[in-house]
């Protein structure tokens, strides 16, 4: 059976104290040695980290889109601890992509790995970047129920972690020109489109009193 916790985190706007609660639905995907050594391997080939233990210091959240309609199909896609096909991910690395969060459509918030644990979501930033997989793509917009989910859950995160920047999956190669950017190929990109341009200004515009960055230059 699946756990849930629930948090509660207060907003001031402006002089008003609000609470906010939510649940977080516990879901994990495997984690085993060779999760483990793969993720390793990752961390000291791909972003030239030495490490003895597979983790993140968070500096910064990602949104995604699933481009699928179901979180046990997510599930499906990142449970197995190698990549199935997708040659062009394959040959930089075995290790499966994976995200800490997933959010349904509903706005049911759903955790696949612990927040500080290493998951391959985004080239050059996985080493640092807490990744937020919404359910949805190009044909299915994302809802505003997942819009306020991620919303909860970013502060939620800021209020734990050392989190500066937030960017969706499609802003990330803004970031390949500076000192965060860590990748050994710099031929290796793929081109992303999610969580669309329109969802993250809406996001931005509710997570305005954070401050968050999108660009470190």
């Amino acid at each position: 059976m699946w756990k849930k916790i629930s948090l509660i985190i207060f907003i001031c706007i402006p002089t008003i104290l609000l609470a906010q609660s939510f649940e977080i639905v516990q879901k994990p995907i495997i984690w085993n040695e060779d999760r483990e050594r793969l993720s390793l391997e990752y961390l000291r080939d791909r972003h030239g980290m030495i490490q003895d233990r597979a983790t993140i210091v968070p500096a910064m959240v990602v949104v995604h889109w699933t481009a699928n309609n179901s979180v046990e199909k997510t599930f499906d896609l990142f449970n197995p601890v190698e990549l199935p096909g997708r040659p062009e991910l394959t040959k930089a690395s075995k290790l499966n992509v994976s995200s800490q969060y997933v959010i349904d459509r509903d706005g049911t918030i759903y955790q696949f790995l612990a927040d500080t644990t290493f998951a391959r979501h985004t080239i050059g930033l996985n080493y640092c970047a807490i990744g937020i997989e919404n359910i949805g793509s190009e044909r299915n917009p994302l809802t505003k129920e997942q819009l306020i989910a991620n919303e909860k859950l970013i502060r939620s995160l800021v209020k734990k972690y050392p989190i500066k920047y937030m960017l969706g999956h499609v802003e990330y190669y803004q970031l390949r020109e500076t000192s965060v950017w860590k990748e050994a190929d710099p031929n290796y990109i793929t081109f992303k489109i999610d969580p669309g341009h329109v969802f993250m200004y809406k996001l931005r515009k509710r997570l305005k009193d954070l401050k968050l960055q999108e660009k470190l230059f």
